[in-house]
């Protein structure tokens, strides 16, 4: 079935496996154009599409209506259950490459503790009993995880490229969640009996492992943020009647700020299951059975994905509109580049650099023949690097967060454990983030806009920073105390006992409650704020790599990480997690000062008009993108 809509007129009711051809109309020429948009939208979910816009007493007014969410049709659940089903499989691998790089194989009973098992890695039933296999060291195992971070956000960058321009979402997640199928089956190989007593056959497949599974996590991260928000058709504020009689704004930024707390829980009770699973499969079994469940659990998506393949939204691949964004930022470069930066700093931050590429704004016959877009795209793109400045700060806060899978997990194994694994304690984070994120958005938020008070995603993003700065002073005051409590002072990492179990300080693991509870606050504000911000403010066409660029972000911390990681090993812990509270803290205030003004301008930025882009160039002689009739873009 097909169905043309006018988007100006029509309320719409979409059944399932609709083909959605949107007929758009420019008041410019006079043209029209459509727009076909493949997938389902539930037969029960009203797009808002003909209801009307809101006036500005309704938005700001003494009298403002109340703001809303749309409704969330199953498609977005879906879509977010295969996101839990490969963070279950992620966090459940991840959670094993501490121990299973830093420790050795345990002795097997009655050498080594009660229940351990030098075959398999199982550190046994004992409360100090602590699995491994490769015995490299705190320092090696701290840099592999710094590693496959690094490796698993530097591939959105590619695989976000390859589905704008030319495979779309849906196939790149297909093809790399296939990928992702093999590192597992990988790296659950590195652990049989056979492999994972020979040490060098055992790091190398390891290795090779963790490299594959990177290549499909990263792949896949990009794409499934973006899709999750595509499958809400609504992208404009509408005033409309409740049953009630009330009328109010269904506002998509509240819409899409929904659907990314609910999917971040998602991720977050996948981690939870994941992580604490396998960490009691790898002390009690060994790391075959820790790799292997995992895997089981991610082979469901491909079913979930076939099943949503004539169901989910799919925006079509753009061709070549990234190229043109790039070149439209250094064509607004050109004429304002001077060798003196303080010159060059005024000259591209005057206001107007954006204007200089409009369009509208150049003689047709200096027109440049990719100049393909009108003035509506410019403005999306100028939002897209915007947001991109944005995240420039984000490797600050990820130095901070990244402590949560490297050395909050070290310095629990140096405590009294009381029976449970040192890779369970750091669960206190999803299971935070499971309690509180349904706390903010049915609760906290609605009472700030109710109050008034409008928390933008600038200021949670700074509260965000400022929360991982107290989550990293708590570690280094606990530090302090582990090493002023320690049997063996301040080389707590290495202290053991004649069997080869850790020999811990008396203080009790769960003093890191408190590290770990500031740092799921953190992530309510900073990390799901960085996906509605991604999501947002990205030009339509290049959500995927705005997306990605976001992700990146984590990248670079690894990198700065990899760098500060000698102080990652006794004697310097302390030193570790201070270092880090303070970048946390003062990228927060430097962030929330150079970000003010675009804090202001943040409704504005959310309901830019939707522009037009024709990645190929021979459009340029259709009449729509004629040089003598392009102007600015329709309202």
């Amino acid at each position: 079935m097909e169905k043309a809509v006018n988007p100006s007129t029509t309320s719409l009711e979409v059944n399932e496996g609709a083909v959605v051809t949107t007929n758009m109309k420019d008041e410019k020429t006079g043209l029209n154009y459509s727009v076909p948009e493949k997938g389902l939208v539930s037969a029960s979910y009203n797009t808002y599409l003909g209801d009307e816009a809101p006036t500005e007493d309704e938005l700001n007014g003494p009298n403002a209506l109340r703001r809303i969410s749309a409704p969330i049709p199953w498609a977005v659940y879906t879509v977010a259950f295969v996101e839990l089903c490969e963070r279950f499989s992620y966090y459940g691998t991840q959670v094993l490459y501490s121990n299973f790089v830093n420790h050795s194989l345990p002795l097997p009973y009655p050498y080594g503790p009660a229940g351990s098992n030098h075959n398999t890695g199982a550190g046994g039933g004992t409360s100090e009993g602590v699995s491994g296999a490769l015995g490299k060291g705190s320092q090696v195992a701290n840099g592999i995880n710094t590693f496959n971070t690094f490796w698993c956000y530097l591939v959105p960058l590619f695989s976000a490229y390859i589905a704008d321009e030319y495979w779309g979402r849906y196939k790149t997640i297909c093809w790399s969640i296939g990928a992702a199928i093999i590192g597992h089956i990988i790296l659950v190989i590195s652990a049989i009996p056979p492999v994972i007593t020979n040490s060098n056959a055992c790091f190398g497949v390891f290795m090779l492992g963790v490299i594959i599974m990177g290549l499909g996590t990263g792949g896949f991260k990009p794409n499934i943020s973006a899709l999750v928000v595509e499958q809400i058709p609504a992208t404009s504020m509408k005033v409309r009647t409740l049953p009630s009689g009330e009328r109010v704004i269904v506002d998509p930024t509240i819409t899409q700020s929904r659907i990314y707390h609910y999917f971040y829980l998602f991720i977050n009770i996948g981690a939870l299951v994941g992580q604490i699973g396998m960490a009691y499969a790898e002390k009690y079994v060994g790391f075959w059975l820790a790799y292997l469940l995992p895997t089981l659990m991610f082979m469901t998506t491909p079913f979930i994905m076939w099943w949503g393949r004539n169901r989910y939204r799919q925006a079509p691949p753009q061709g070549s509109v990234t190229s043109k964004a790039v070149r439209a930022f250094f064509f607004a470069l050109k004429a304002r580049f001077s060798w003196n930066p303080v010159a060059f700093w005024k000259r591209t931050h005057d206001g107007t650099l954006w204007e200089t590429v409009k369009p509208s704004n150049i003689p047709p016959a200096l027109r440049p023949h990719w100049m393909t877009f009108d003035d509506a795209w410019v403005d999306e793109v100028r939002r897209g690097f915007a947001a991109c400045a944005v995240f420039c700060y984000y490797p600050l806060y990820w130095l901070a967060y990244g402590q949560l899978t490297n050395n909050l997990t070290t310095q629990a194994s140096t405590m009294t454990l009381h029976g449970v694994p040192n890779d369970v304690v750091n669960n206190l984070d999803p299971f935070a983030l499971i309690l509180f994120i349904p706390v903010c958005d049915q609760l906290l938020y609605p009472a700030l806009r109710k109050a008034g008070f409008k928390f933008t995603a600038i200021k949670k993003i700074t509260l965000g920073f400022l929360l991982a700065a107290l989550a990293m002073v708590w570690s280094a005051v606990l530090q302090y105390y582990i090493y002023k409590t320690s049997p063996c002072g301040y080389n707590a990492n290495s202290c053991t006992n004649a069997d080869g179990s850790i020999n811990p300080t008396p203080l009790n693991v769960w003093i890191q409650t408190g590290a770990y509870v500031l740092i799921a606050f953190s992530e309510i504000f900073a990390s799901i704020t960085s996906l509605e911000y991604a999501y947002s403010k990205a030009p339509v066409n290049m959500r995927s790599l705005i997306q990605a660029i976001s992700l990146f972000t984590n990248a670079i911390s690894s990198a700065i990480a990899e760098a500060l990681n000698p102080l990652s090993a006794d004697p310097l812990l302390v030193w570790n997690y201070g270092v880090f509270a303070v970048l946390a803290f003062v990228g927060g205030i430097l962030f929330i000062i150079q970000f003010w003004g675009l804090d202001q301008e943040e409704e504005t930025l959310n309901n830019l008009p939707a522009g037009r882009v024709e990645a190929d160039e021979k459009i340029a002689d259709r009449a729509m993108f004629d040089a003598a009739e392009i102007g600015p873009a329709r309202g």
